[in-house]
C-alpha cells in the first residue's frame, strides 16, 4: 500500500490513532472533536470496548484494533497488558494514509510512519505514572515491595526507555497546555504547540445570582487533594463547603470533615451543573495538565479557587476569574478563601462565562484545523521541493 497524491487537507486520507476505548471520557472528547475536522478519517485503538450507549461520538466508524483486544480478560483488565502495548501499537499498517493524527497520553504517538507520511501528535500528557508521577504511582498501588514492585518498576522502565525512544517518529507535537508542553519540552527535549482541548462550554447556563456556600467535585483520589480542602473548611468554621464525588479517599475526607462540610455522594451531571452554577466559588486543588471542571464553573459564571500550578493557570486569571494558592495545605487554601471574599464585588460572572468561551469546542476546532491545513500544505511543498532535487 501507497499514499496517492494529494494537495490539500480536505482530500487527504487520515488516520487517527488513540490509546486506548474503554468508555467515553475526556481523551474520548478531544478525539470527537478531531473527527469534526477531519471526517474523512479511520480510527485505530489498541483496544476499544465503548459501550453501546457511548459510541455515537465515532459516527457508525469500525476501530481497527490490536492483538490486545482479543487477549484473555482485556475488556476488564486491558491495562495489565501495558508492556504488549510498545508491540501492539506498531503492528497497525498505516501506509495508505497521507496524514497520521495519534491521539497520546500512552503510546499512540509511536505508531511506524514514512518520511512521505505527515504524523502530528496531540499529546494529552506524557505517560505520568511512568515519569514525574511514577514514585507516587507505586505508593498509591501498594507496590513499593516485591515481585509485583519488580514487575511494575522492570515495566515502567521499558515504558520510558521506548516513549523516548519514539519521540522522533512525530513530526509535529500538539499540547493540551503549557503545562504539559513544558513537559514535552523536558521529556522528548522537543517544541510543543499548544492548542487547549475542547470544553464543552456552550452546555452550561450563565447563573449570575449566587448562594452562601463554596463547592468542590471530582473523583476522590490521592492527587486531587480533597483531603486539604476539607481540613482547610473546617478552619473556616463559618463557611459552607459542598464536596461532590465518591472514591476511595472518602472516609479519610471525611475525618477531616468539619460540621460546616457537607459530603453529598455522586450527583448526576445535571445536579452538578446545578450545584456548581450556584456556588459563590469552586475550590480545586490538584495539579492537573489542564483542568476541565474549572472551565466549566468558569462557564456558569462561578469563580474558581484553584491551586497556581498545571493547567489552572491558563483557564482561571488570578483576581480576575477566580483567585490563585501557591500550596496544597490547609493554611493556603484558607488564605486564598479570605483573599477571594476581601475582593467583594470584583468577580463578575458575565465576565468570567466570556472568559471561559475561549476554550470552546468551536474554538478547539477552530485552531486545530488551522494548524493542520498549515502543516499538511508545508509538508506537501517539501516533499515536491524533494522529488524534484531527486529528479534533477
Amino acid at each position: 500500500m501507497s499514499t496517492r497524491p494529494t494537495t490539500n487537507l480536505k482530500e487527504a486520507r487520515v488516520a487517527i490513532v488513540h490509546d486506548w476505548l474503554p468508555v467515553y471520557a475526556g481523551a474520548e472528547r478531544v478525539l470527537e472533536q478531531i473527527l469534526e475536522v477531519v471526517p474523512q478519517s479511520d480510527v485505530f485503538s489498541l483496544i476499544e470496548f465503548l459501550p453501546d450507549d457511548q459510541r455515537a461520538f465515532l459516527g457508525g466508524r469500525e476501530v481497527t484494533t490490536s492483538f490486545i483486544q482479543r487477549m484473555p480478560f482485556a475488556r476488564r483488565w486491558y491495562r495489565y497488558y501495558l508492556g504488549l502495548a510498545p508491540l501492539a501499537i506498531e503492528q497497525f499498517d498505516l501506509r495508505g494514509y497521507d496524514l497520521v493524527i495519534s491521539s497520546s497520553y500512552v503510546v499512540a504517538k509511536a505508531v511506524l510512519t514514512t518520511p512521505k507520511q505527515l504524523h502530528v501528535s496531540y499529546v494529552h500528557s506524557p505517560v505520568r505514572y511512568a515519569w514525574d508521577l511514577y514514585f507516587q504511582y507505586l505508593e498509591e498501588g501498594g507496590i513499593t515491595r516485591g515481585l509485583r514492585s519488580m514487575i511494575a518498576r522492570a515495566t515502567l522502565h521499558y515504558i520510558r526507555n521506548f516513549d523516548v525512544a519514539t519521540a522522533n517518529r512525530v513530526d509535529h507535537f500538539l499540547a493540551n497546555s503549557a503545562f504539559v508542553a513544558d513537559r514535552i519540552r523536558k521529556t522528548y527535549r522537543r517544541e510543543a504547540q499548544v492548542i487547549h482541548p475542547p470544553v464543552d462550554v456552550e452546555s452550561f447556563s450563565l447563573q449570575p445570582e449566587k448562594d452562601d456556600y463554596y463547592i468542590t467535585a471530582s473523583r476522590m483520589v490521592p492527587y486531587k487533594r480533597m483531603d486539604v480542602i476539607a481540613e482547610a473548611f473546617t478552619q473556616l468554621a463559618d463557611r459552607r463547603l459542598v464536596i461532590v464525588g465518591d472514591g476511595p479517599e472518602r472516609s479519610r475526607i471525611a475525618e477531616k470533615a468539619g460540621p460546616n462540610v457537607e459530603m453529598v455522594g455522586y450527583k448526576s451531571q445535571d445536579e452538578l451543573v446545578d450545584l456548581i452554577s450556584r456556588a459563590r466559588a469552586f475550590v480545586f486543588a490538584a495539579e492537573e495538565d489542564f483542568g476541565i471542571v474549572p472551565c466549566e464553573a468558569q462557564a456558569t459564571g462561578t469563580p474558581v479557587i484553584g491551586f497556581g500550578s498545571g493547567g489552572v493557570t491558563e483557564t482561571v486569571v488570578d483576581g480576575v476569574t477566580g483567585v490563585l494558592f501557591d500550596r496544597q495545605d490547609a493554611d493556603s487554601i484558607a488564605d486564598a478563601v479570605r483573599r477571594f471574599e476581601s475582593m467583594g464585588t470584583r468577580f463578575e460572572p458575565s465576565e468570567i462565562r466570556s472568559h471561559a468561551m475561549r476554550f470552546s469546542q468551536e474554538a478547539f476546532r477552530d485552531g486545530l484545523r488551522t494548524y493542520l491545513e498549515g502543516a499538511f500544505e508545508q509538508h506537501q511543498r517539501a516533499d515536491s521541493v524533494s522529488e524534484l532535487q531527486f529528479v534533477h
